[in-house]
């Protein structure tokens, strides 16, 4: 694992224009009272743009695609709305890394406001092994489910 090719001052960027799919009622168009909401980002599509933004600025530092990442902890602010057609430019600078499992701090900012911030936590890991693993995980549901 790569840790220690990470450098200690590691800091990324990265723009996404938001899709229409991105609101609260494209996300959850198959829960009805969802789509009376407000058409603006939703918060679970602006957890996976963070989420991107981390793996976009990880992936130079990877075996890529034999080495990635996994989400495993996200503490964000949602305080402004945004737009399909909207940019968001996210910030992002590595905090910890405490052996596979990383911290990063990260802002969002739409084309007007400041969007998000907070903070971020990833697993570095080796996508065989996770498949491997996942799949013993699907075997065993299967199994109880019945």
């Amino acid at each position: 694992m790569p840790p220690d090719r990470l450098p200690a001052d590691l800091t990324f960027s990265w723009r996404y224009t938001l899709p229409p799919r991105s609101s609260v009622p494209q996300l959850y168009h198959d829960t009805a009272f969802c789509l009376d909401m407000p058409d603006v980002l939703a918060t679970g599509y602006l957890v996976g743009m963070m989420e991107l933004a981390c793996i976009h600025g990880l992936m130079p530092y990877l075996d890529w695609p034999r080495e990635q990442s996994v989400g495993v902890h996200v503490s964000f602010s949602h305080i402004a709305a945004s737009c399909a057609g909207m940019t968001l430019q996210i910030e992002g600078r590595l905090l910890q890394v405490e052996g596979r499992r990383l911290r990063f701090a990260l802002s969002a900012r739409d084309d007007l406001e400041l969007v998000s911030e907070g903070v971020h936590e990833r697993m570095l890991i080796y996508p065989d092994k996770f498949n491997a693993r996942l799949a013993q995980k699907q075997q065993r549901w299967q199994g109880e489910s019945r």
